[in-house]
């Protein structure tokens, strides 16, 4: 879809759809609308309905030429102090719903006030999000075709604002797309190639490793994992170089179990749907480099992707097997199904060898941190200050919520002690989720300021919410860019 900005004194083009963002109890912004116009607006305004209810959304035709519709779009009591950005953002979402189901093309939006850099950002990003849907393999009948939206014009917004809202919503949307994809679809080698392309295509530098190099490299984490399956794993590291010195370098790594059955201890039909998604940490970590990519941001980056299958195969991991891992630790195996954790763990090893600034690593990693914090917000656990308050400031202004949790609990590291190596792989389900990112913390390198996010419970959605369609969100992508544009 094309985004741009257009000043209300230099004439709008009427065509398509008018949008108008009003709030509870306040005049609509009317100053270029027509007679007509503002007379369909104000009847529309005052239906019991709607009265600029937050997400009310309020519809009619204008015949007689011009604009072919007006859309009122509710936001709500006006909240004192600083602009609701993030209320912006998921009503432009919602508008685009509409206007898709409407077979509307192009719409015209205009905001209460006149909007600045962020507010013109989120409605870009917000519009972006919400055309977004993942419908490459289904047959549409041609008389149930519609027109998808192909324009969003905003009045008197803010240009680099709106090119920066497109291309945060375009890189989470990059990330939704591959999250999608099926495993019969997308495998470690697939997703390999994947990220093969994009480096060529987005111009930065692709390594891969076969199953081979892997366990020579002393990954027996990730070669275990994934060597049960008919699709071998491979270790994808990518590395986004900018022009000049850069300002920082920072590593990114992302679980890509690109179907996870749970191995040997493997999971209940119904805990499989979806599993296609525990790829969605590598999906971001794909995203986050092309973003930076696209975006010229001023930092050495450096995108680490595990990718397997985990499935019960005659070489399957076996509960009570014993690895060693890259950082030379051992790990006795509880659970199969506690998987995510020794992939990660290699690549957390190979990520502090590299000497980064800061490590961020994204999983789907326990469904504990789902049942503590629900489907709407996403764990962060860290070892570092400043880096945890950075990170939580960033992904507040692009609207993704994510609750610090703690990774120092002594009776939880207790438990983490093998009889028989230097660390299990589980342990009691109380819990779950610390214990996970205390595993992790145990192969990130000593100094090296670490952030983890277990995106468990935010990754799919099953039906619409604010910014997400049903299916994969690529929750965390924007924040990842957004904290890379604030340190650069």
């Amino acid at each position: 879809m094309r985004t741009t900005t257009s000043p209300a004194s230099g004439g709008i083009v009427r065509e398509g759809a008018l949008a108008l963002f009003a709030f509870a109890g306040e005049p609509i912004a009317c100053g270029f609308l027509d007679e007509r116009e503002s007379e369909t607006a104000r009847l529309l305004f005052a239906l019991p309905s709607f009265g600029g209810k937050a997400g009310r959304i309020a519809s009619a035709p204008l015949p007689e030429g011009g604009f072919s519709s007006i859309y009122l779009v509710g936001l709500g009591e006006r909240k004192p102090g600083a602009p609701d950005d993030d209320g912006l953002r998921s009503k432009s979402a919602e508008l685009m719903r509409r206007c898709r189901s409407d077979g509307i093309r192009r719409i015209t939006a205009v905001l209460p006030s006149v909007p600045g850099f962020e507010s013109t950002c989120a409605v870009a990003e917000g519009a972006e999000l919400g055309a977004y849907q993942f419908s490459k393999y289904r047959t549409i009948p041609e008389d149930e075709r519609l027109p998808e939206p192909e324009e969003l014009v905003i009045v008197d917004g803010d240009e680099d604002g709106a090119s920066r809202g497109v291309m945060l919503a375009c890189s989470q949307n990059a990330a939704r797309d591959i999250a999608n994809e099926p495993g019969n679809r997308i495998n470690p080698a697939g997703l390999a190639k994947m990220a093969t392309r994009w480096g060529e295509d987005f111009g930065f530098e692709t390594t891969v490793w076969d199953s081979d190099r892997i366990l020579s490299e002393r990954m027996e984490g990730l070669y275990s994992v994934g060597i049960g399956s008919a699709h071998p794993p491979r270790f994808i590291h990518l590395v986004y170089r900018p022009q000049g010195e850069p300002a920082r370098k920072i590593a990114f790594v992302g679980k890509g179990i690109t179907f996870d059955s749970g191995g040997l201890n493997i999971k209940p039909g119904e805990s499989m749907r979806t599993m296609k998604g525990d790829k969605s940490g590598a999906c971001n970590v794909l995203a986050v480099m092309r973003g930076a990519s696209k975006m010229r941001i001023p930092c050495e980056i450096h995108g680490i992707i595990p990718a397997a299958e985990n499935m019960s195969g005659g070489r399957a991991l076996r509960p009570d097997d014993i690895l060693r891992l890259r950082n030379g630790k051992t790990v006795e195996v509880d659970n199969t199904d506690a998987e995510g954790r020794l992939v990660l763990a290699d690549a957390l090893a190979y990520a502090s060898e590299l000497g980064p600034d800061a490590i961020i690593d994204m999983a789907t990693l326990t469904g504990a941190c789902a049942v503590a914090l629900g489907q709407n917000m996403a764990g962060l656990f860290s070892t570092d200050e400043e880096l945890a308050c950075r990170f939580l400031e960033a992904s507040s202004r692009r609207g993704e919520r994510f609750w610090r949790m703690p990774v120092d609990d002594e009776r939880i590291a207790k438990s983490m002690k093998s009889p028989v190596a230097d660390l299990v792989n589980s342990a009691s389900r109380y819990g779950g989720a610390i214990f996970a990112a205390q595993f992790l913390k145990e192969f990130v390198g000593e100094g090296i300021p670490w952030l983890h996010l277990d995106i468990a419970g935010v990754d799919m959605q099953k039906e619409e919410y604010s910014v997400y369609s049903k299916g994969a969100t690529g929750f965390g992508v924007r924040s990842c860019l957004e904290y890379l544009l604030t340190i650069s």
